[in-house]
């Protein structure tokens, strides 16, 4: 497995926005066994590490629209008072397209001071396996500098491809068994 992580500062605004890119590379695996465990939007709490939640608030997963409430992320939020608090967002799907293997989203409210964040992934067929893209766009977030957030996407995905790996070695073996 390989990840790789870039970015870029846009300078087009006095507020220029982060954007950055990580990728992570699937082996054995096809794009489209791959891509049914990213599609399905209220399942990020399977796959993504430090997120202990992931539950549906609107909508049918999948539908853009479609409203998810993520807690458990490992990032540096504090209530006001010097304790950590339970960091949370609300995440919208905006668009999904399943024949291109790509979907969108934004984080539309919560508490780890992302503004105007959104986020695109892909799942690409790549010799051997798949890659999966993740790009994002993101207002400057106080208390953070961009590598915090690339490293943070990166290493994320990278256990994410790992757990896509593992479950579809597991179904592979189980039903092998089977034969």
């Amino acid at each position: 497995m390989q990840m790789e992580s870039t970015h870029q500062q846009e300078s087009q605004s006095a507020e220029p926005k982060w954007k950055g890119k990580a990728k992570a590379e699937v082996t054995r695996f096809k794009a489209e066994q791959a891509w049914p465990l990213l599609e399905d939007f209220f399942g990020l709490s399977k796959l993504f590490p430090t997120l202990s939640t992931c539950l549906p608030v609107e909508g049918l997963s999948g539908q853009p629209g479609c409203v998810r409430f993520c807690a458990g992320f490992k990032t540096p939020v504090d209530d006001g008072h010097g304790k950590k608090a339970m960091n949370w967002t609300k995440q919208k799907l905006l668009s999904i397209d399943p024949v291109q293997r790509i979907f969108s989203y934004a984080i539309i409210d919560g508490n780890v001071g992302f503004h105007s964040y959104v986020s695109t992934v892909k799942v690409l067929p790549k010799e051997g396996g798949c890659e999966i893209e993740w790009f994002y766009e993101v207002e400057p977030v106080k208390g953070w500098k961009l590598e915090y957030l690339d490293s943070f996407i990166g290493k994320g995905l990278q256990v994410m491809a790992q757990r896509i790996e593992e479950a579809l070695k597991t179904m592979e073996e189980a039903l092998g068994a089977n034969n």
